[in-house]
Order: structure tokens, then sequence, then C-alpha cells
């Protein structure tokens, strides 16, 4: 961007923009950057391991010095795998809370890995409650963690992570916080959340490109995790400990995402870090909220759940609607859009963060008018039924 045009420029090589809560679209600099080939363990690889692991402590902001960083290879369900076999001991019991498809996965993970759990399922539209989780904690001893999804991002719901943290410190359990889709735009001070362990990924606000994702994670608490794991891969204790040791990662690491993330963190510092990307991620979400209402579209979620990182739409009641026309109506135009993942509406999702600014936003809203001209739809309002309900569980 030049001082002189403030918008993001098009993606490079003809390439759409990436709706989605990631991967993204990245800035041309971020592809540049994995252009060059690194040796695992040479010294400079070594460093740029070291670098990153640094930076991503220093995000967490007050309180961050009792952690550390572990990178772990692969997806960032992955990571979060990683996260929840290695932190939650073979004797403990989780409480899962689930508000859609991710809070899901990690209680069939838990399940899969043979960890007992408590489910509070709060359905699609809205956040489990403090006052919810301190219920069911002081009813269950034996629940050792608690397991949060920051940013639902099946449906879009920003979860209340402040009350959650406070009810589980109150009850003297540990908090493990599935933020994905939500570190490096949205705050997660330990000085104000007590937490045991977070893990995201390099390709979600951070502007990195899939390959890894990472656990910010209590010194003590990596410790003490040492032998829970199931798995060899996915140990985060082991990885801590040789890459502690060595420098390296245990097994072969992403070199060239590694070296792409670290161009995506110079971009993210001298956006202004997270506020600064918090800030064009509220924007856009706030120019494309409005402009799809003009249209006659629907929110799924009441407006104080609304996330700065996607938001899910209602699909058109009217008949001469149909996703897969609007979707390849949209990709035409140059926009990647995401197909609901709910299952008791129908819906779809567009996410507002990625190399996108608020003259992309619109250009989305003008995009989304053509393609429903084009099909014939002379109303994008929602079944009044799926109003009905989302005003019932919001009351």
């Amino acid at each position: 961007m030049s001082d002189s045009d403030p918008r993001i420029p098009a993606p490079k090589l003809g390439e759409p923009y990436l709706l989605t809560p990631g991967p993204l679209t990245t800035a041309f600099s971020t592809k540049e950057a994995m252009l060059r080939d690194w040796g695992s363990w040479d010294s400079d690889f070594r460093a740029m391991t070291a670098e990153l692991r640094g930076k991503l402590v220093a995000m967490l902001g007050a309180g961050a010095e009792a952690f550390d960083c572990v990178p772990m290879q692969g997806s960032g369900t992955f990571a979060v795998e990683a996260m929840l076999g290695s932190f939650v001991p073979k004797d403990g019991k989780a409480l899962v809370l689930a508000n859609g498809a991710y809070g899901q996965r990690a209680a069939a993970t838990l399940r899969q890995i043979g960890r007992p759990i408590e489910l509070l399922d709060k359905g699609d539209y809205l956040p489990p409650r403090g006052e919810e989780v301190a219920r069911i904690l002081a009813g269950d001893p034996a629940i050792s963690h608690v397991v949060a999804i920051h940013c639902e991002t099946s449906s879009g719901i920003l979860n209340p992570l402040e009350e959650i943290a406070d009810a589980t410190r109150a009850a003297g359990r540990r908090l493990l916080i599935d933020s994905m889709s939500a570190f490096g735009a949205l705050p997660a001070e330990p000085a104000r959340l007590q937490f045991e362990a977070l893990v995201s990924s390099a390709n979600k606000c951070i502007e990195g490109v899939p390959g890894f994702g990472f656990v910010l994670a209590r010194r003590d608490a990596l410790e003490a995790a040492a032998g829970n794991c199931h798995s060899l891969s996915l140990d985060v204790a082991a990885q801590w400990d040789y890459m502690n040791r060595t420098g390296q990662w245990r097994f072969t690491p992403p070199t060239h995402v590694v070296a792409a993330f670290l161009e995506a963190l110079r971009l993210h510092e001298a956006e202004g870090g997270a506020p600064g990307r918090l800030a064009r991620y509220t924007r856009n979400r706030d120019v494309l909220v409005a402009g799809m209402r003009t249209l006659g579209f629907e929110t799924l979620l009441d407006a104080r759940w609304l996330s700065p990182i996607i938001v899910t739409f209602f699909c058109p009641a009217d008949p001469a609607f149909s996703f897969p026309r609007f979707y390849e109506a949209m990709k035409a135009k140059g926009f990647i859009i995401y197909p609901g993942k709910l299952t008791v509406v129908d819906s779809f999702r567009i996410g507002c963060i990625g190399q996108l600014d608020e003259h992309v936003m619109r250009a989305v809203v003008a995009a989304a008018g053509e393609a429903l001209a084009g099909m014939g739809v002379n109303s994008a309002a929602p079944p009044a039924e799926a109003l009905a309900e989302r005003a019932r569980l919001a009351a």
C-alpha cells in the first residue's frame, strides 16, 4: 500500500480474493518470501524459528513472560489436537464449550484420544456464558480443564472469553483456548485472561500461508505436560524440549511457510500490531454487514455477537436463489466465499480477514447485488421462521 492510495491492492497473478477464515488473501511480499530454499538444520533457519517464537510470545502482551511458543507442523486442527492431547492428562476431564463445528471438533478429538468430556452445546446462535461454566464446574469436581473457542467461525460468534476465563479460574480449573481465527487481531492478554495454553495458526489473522500452527503455553504447564500426549508427532512438550535444546524442529519443518510467516509478522507490526489489524477487520465487517443488509440479506447472529473475523448470512428464502449459482457468480467477479457450516439453516459465510479493506468489501456487496439480479432473485430476505428463531434465542 502507498501513502497516496490507502486501498489494499488486488491480488497479483490474477488471483481472486479469498473471503474465508483462512487460507486467506496474502500480501505479495509474503508470497515472495517463499522463493528461497532453506536448510532446516542451518543456523539461519534456526534463527528464523527463534525469531518467530519470540515475536509470537511478545504478541500476548501483559503477562507474556510466563509463556513460551511451540510451533507445530500441520494444519490448525493438528495443532488443536496437539494442545488437547498434551495438556489434558490421561486421568483428566475436559468441559468443552461448543456453539458450532469447531467446539464439536474439539469434543470429537478428545473422545478419539480417550479423554472424558462434558459438553456444553449452545447450538449455532448463542455463546456459552460464564455463569453456565461456573455451574457445571461446581457440579463436577472431576473436570480439570475447560476448552473454549475464541471465535467460532462456523457461525461467526465471538465468544465472551473473559467471563469464561474468570469462571474457570474461580473454580480452580485450567483453561485451553482455541484462538485459531482470532489471535493476532483479538486480544488474549494473560494478565486479563488466566489460561494454560492457546493455539492458533500461521494462515489466519497474521496473514501467513498454511503449514503450521503454534501453541502459546505457560512454561510450568509445558513442563508438567511431559508424557501426557497420545501421539509422537503431536507432543507439544517433546517439541518444546527439543527446540529449546537444539533450536530445531523435531521433524521436517515447513521452511518456506516459516519464511513467509516472518514477512507476514513484519507487515502485522507495520500495521500497528493486533490493534491495527482489528481496526481494519472491524471496518471490513461493518461495511460488509451494512451493505449486505441494504440488499436484503440478514446475519445469522444478533449484532452483539458478530465477530470481525467472518460473518454468516442466511440464504434468501426466494426460490430463485441457489447457493451454487451465487457462489459461481461471486467467483466470476473475483471473490471466493464460503458455504455455510450449519445444520439447522441454509447459510453462507463471508470472511473479513486477510489482505482486504473496506473498498474491497464494497466491491463484494456490489458483486452480490449483481449476482442476485442475474439469478432473478427479487428479495434476499431470509425465511421468516429463521428470523423468528434468532429473535427468540436473543431475547
